[in-house]
């Protein structure tokens, strides 16, 4: 698989568009819930971390074997922005993430973004692609279980290692 770059693309409900620092300062009230990191730590970033974040990201990975693609997810009606999706993409293996805010969590959007980033991916000539979920996040498992993923029994940084194999 060659270095990739996000692009957009849609899904029944969602733009899934490639993330620009300008997104930050909405992106930073959208995440702004200290519950959404219950299983991944830290804490929330003011809009001014969170762009300087964006700045890092939207730069690109300083390994040119290795590619960085983040998205925010616009939804079509309404055009609020509720979450995002990434991938960092190498060696053919796209490791893949997701968040979406409190206020628009259990409406399906965290696995529709999932579903359609593993499809783009898999579009693009991705291999394998791999997320890690916490053991005890329910919800994140079953994100994972509707893009295609398995859980491996493997673990790292106290996840679970899950994995979708490339379709014949």
């Amino acid at each position: 698989m060659t270095v990739i770059s996000a692009q957009s693309f849609r899904t029944a409900r969602l733009d899934v568009l490639p993330l620009r620092v300008e997104h930050a300062e909405e992106m930073a009230a959208v995440l702004g819930d200290p519950a959404l990191h219950e299983f991944i730590g830290g804490a929330p970033h003011s809009p001014e971390a969170l762009r300087a974040r964006y700045e890092r990201l939207v730069a690109g990975c300083p390994d040119p074997a290795v590619s960085w693609c983040n998205w925010v997810l616009r939804l079509h009606e309404g055009g609020a922005l509720v979450g995002t999706v990434q991938a960092t993409v190498a060696g053919g293996v796209a490791e893949i993430a997701w968040v979406v805010g409190t206020g628009w969590q259990g409406r399906g959007f965290a696995s529709e973004a999932a579903v359609g980033l593993v499809g783009w991916l898999e579009r693009q000539g991705a291999g394998s692609v791999v997320a890690h979920v916490h053991p005890e996040h329910r919800a994140s498992a079953a994100v994972a279980t509707a893009a295609g993923l398995t859980p491996t029994g493997e673990e790292q940084d106290g996840e679970v290692r899950w994995r979708r194999e490339p379709r014949p």
